[in-house]
């Protein structure tokens, strides 16, 4: 594949805002929600995991955050356009974006902490400042990119970094602390919070990646592919055919050991634990 070709399957990724739309059912606090009793209608998805607590799928929306359980979506918290969200491995909401109009919060929101499952958020830094579109957190603190790539060990105060190509996505390993990045020229690994880089050797352009834990890492490829690794990004298996072009990407373990990658492709969310070969549709 040719660097052109590269630039402009990740130049059409950024630029996608969703192939469909989610409904959600009413939100529990009617003041959060301006479609609270209709519905709301879900028209983008910046990120997806799973709530270490209670195993619900979180959904980072253009409209707020949503919680997935039993194939029915419930709003929680203040409207926020999160174009960040990530979980700590202690299991706090960070996140980033941008609050509705009326919304006691800073515009553009910086870097925001949820302690009460994404009811409420305060912000730790860079209020009126920072949009981060890729925001991680690990073991060694945050590393978010708002137009220059930054990293904070407290979420307060931040040292920016240097890095070859703007980073599409960002992923941080639970515990070694392993910094993956996609970019329009290839994934990239840091050992060191992001201090430096190396190059890795993929098969595929991906655009998306998550960590299920510190050795496997599942990445969504520009053309539509399911990719994971399973020794840090040294080689990746790819699937054997295209689940389509993801706009969010989850991964964590099963109970049973699996991987379980968790996807939003159009207007549907899916879960595979099979590297993407089969999936089940969970809305």
């Amino acid at each position: 594949m040719t660097p052109p070709t590269r630039r402009t399957l990740i130049a059409g990724w950024l630029t996608l805002l969703g192939a469909g739309t989610l409904t959600a059912c009413a939100a529990p606090n009617p003041t959060t929600s301006p479609a609270a009793g209709t519905g709301t209608a879900i028209t983008h998805v910046h990120a997806i995991t799973r709530d270490p607590e209670s195993g619900d799928v979180l959904l980072a929306t253009h409209q707020g955050l949503f919680r997935l359980q039993g194939g029915e979506l419930t709003q929680v918290g203040p409207v926020v356009d999160f174009m960040g969200f990530t979980l700590t491995p202690e299991g706090r909401y960070l996140a980033s974006g941008h609050p509705a109009p009326g919304t006691d919060l800073p515009e553009p929101l910086g870097l925001a902490e949820s302690t009460d499952r994404g009811q409420s958020w305060t912000v730790l830094s860079r209020g009126g400042a920072s949009d981060f579109h890729a925001l991680a957190a690990g073991p060694n603190g945050v590393l978010g990119f708002d137009g220059q790539l930054r990293a904070s060990t407290d979420g307060r105060t931040w040292q920016s970094l240097t890095i070859s190509a703007a980073p599409a996505a960002l992923a941080i390993s639970p515990q070694a602390g392993t910094v993956l990045a996609t970019t329009e020229t290839g994934m990239l690994r840091s050992a060191d919070h992001g201090a430096t880089w190396t190059t890795l050797d993929t098969p595929r352009l991906m655009h998306l990646i998550a960590w299920a834990d510190d050795t496997t890492a599942v990445g969504a490829g520009t053309e539509g592919h399911l990719l994971t690794s399973t020794d840090a990004g040294d080689t990746w298996t790819s699937s054997d055919r295209p689940v389509g072009t993801a706009s969010a990407l989850g991964a964590g373990i099963t109970d049973d050991g699996r991987t379980e990658a968790l996807l939003v492709i159009g207007s549907t969310v899916l879960s595979t634990t099979d590297g993407g070969n089969t999936t089940e549709q969970l809305l």
